[in-house]
């Protein structure tokens, strides 16, 4: 069994998925065989699509969802058979889930009530948690009085307020606009780091994980496909879906024709030759999605590179986008070959019909599984 932990694998356990499973109706798994574990202070966001698994994963180690099979651990101890109130665990919803006939510091003190904290020292916790979270002159109000932004600060402070070991987040910014969601996200891992608590985040946004985490597990179909750092993520993926699901990617097809130890000579589906960085290909033969990030494909022949491997392209469109420019091409069969360019007063701006050669380094491509053998 290969459990999935943090790089540093000194690091001592504090929350720990061992082979759990999960069934609704007890035919079909929607988490299957689970193994994760992740150290004390670090900010995990459990990261898919719809029905992927990753929000069950988060009810279960709430205690509002029990595995079919398994162990949870938190701290070392198993917490299968230990009610919710008893967990010592944080949540914030994306709803708030507010009393809405309590004031705002009303709110906050419930958990302490409940946890038989004096009177006292209740709103003295209360008072130092609403100002952690800039909200300190909010303590009279009602939520219906607040913001939305507003109100998920409350949330927020309110799951802090009893100083939890662990703090489970389930898409907590889903409700609010663009700009504020982008705001809430470095204020929230600004306290988490400060604190120095350990969260679990659940999100299907892409940016809003890799922004805010130390480490993503990235979940699809009851499994985690992947668990790594941001930047492992994007530009390390490990098969077609992360590569897919983690920012825009681009990917011609083709059969692997040679392996020579990290790099793998591929024939485009339009029988093309480039160069790719094997990454789950065995054998020669093989069905392969080769990806390349938009970012990493360049037009403009200055900047090419000597060793950058051309291909011929046809612009199908160009669209400026303020900083940078975003041009749609047609490549090896593919008509919907992106690059992304930043806008700067030498970079050429190319008329839809035009061919142009493109390049880039075969570090930056990769050769990646094709899903079930065929693509």
């Amino acid at each position: 069994m290969n459990m999935i932990t943090a790089k540093n694998s000194g690091e001592t356990p504090f929350v720990e998925f061992e082979r759990v499973q999960k069934s609704y109706d007890g035919e079909s798994l929607v988490v299957k065989d689970l193994n994760l574990s992740m150290p004390r202070g670090e900010f995990l966001t459990m990261l898919g699509p719809s029905g992927s698994g990753k929000t069950t994963c988060l009810m279960m180690l709430a205690g509002f969802e029990t595995a079919t099979y398994g162990d949870i651990r938190l701290g070392g101890q198993s917490i299968n058979n230990i009610p919710p109130h008893k967990r010592n665990i944080g949540m914030v919803f994306q709803n708030y889930a507010l009393f809405p006939h309590m004031t705002v510091a009303e709110n906050l003190s419930f958990p302490l009530e409940l946890r038989k904290i004096p009177k006292s020292e209740r709103e003295e916790k209360v008072r130092l948690t609403l100002n952690m979270v800039q909200m300190d002159s909010f303590g009279g109000r009602r939520p219906a009085q607040l913001s939305g932004g507003q109100q998920q600060r409350i949330a927020l402070a309110r799951a802090l307020v009893f100083e939890p070991e662990l703090v489970l987040m389930d898409e907590p910014l889903g409700a609010l606009d663009k700009q504020l969601r982008e705001h809430m996200q470095f204020e929230i891992k600004s306290i988490a780091d400060s604190l120095g608590i350990t969260v679990v985040y659940v999100t299907h946004d892409q940016t809003e994980a890799l922004t805010m985490s130390d480490r993503v597990a990235v979940f699809n179909d009851g499994h985690i496909q992947q668990l790594a750092s941001p930047d492992t993520l994007y530009e390390e993926p490990e098969n077609s879906f992360v590569a897919q699901f983690i920012g825009e990617n681009n990917t011609l097809e083709g059969i692997v024709q040679e392996i020579h130890g990290d790099t793998c000579l591929v024939e485009l589906d339009g029988g093309e030759l480039i160069d790719a960085k094997p990454v789950n290909i065995k054998t020669t033969g093989e069905r392969t999605r080769v990806s390349i990030r938009p970012e990493r494909v360049e037009y403009n022949k200055e900047r090419l590179s000597n060793d950058a491997h051309l291909l011929q392209a046809t612009v199908m469109e160009f669209i400026y986008m303020g900083d940078i420019f975003r041009t749609r091409l047609s490549v090896a069969g593919n008509q919907d070959f992106i690059i992304k360019t930043r806008n700067a007063p030498d970079q050429v701006r190319l008329e839809p019909g035009t061919e142009i050669e493109i390049g880039w380094l075969a570090q930056d491509c990769r050769a990646l599984d094709a899903p079930n053998g065929t693509i």
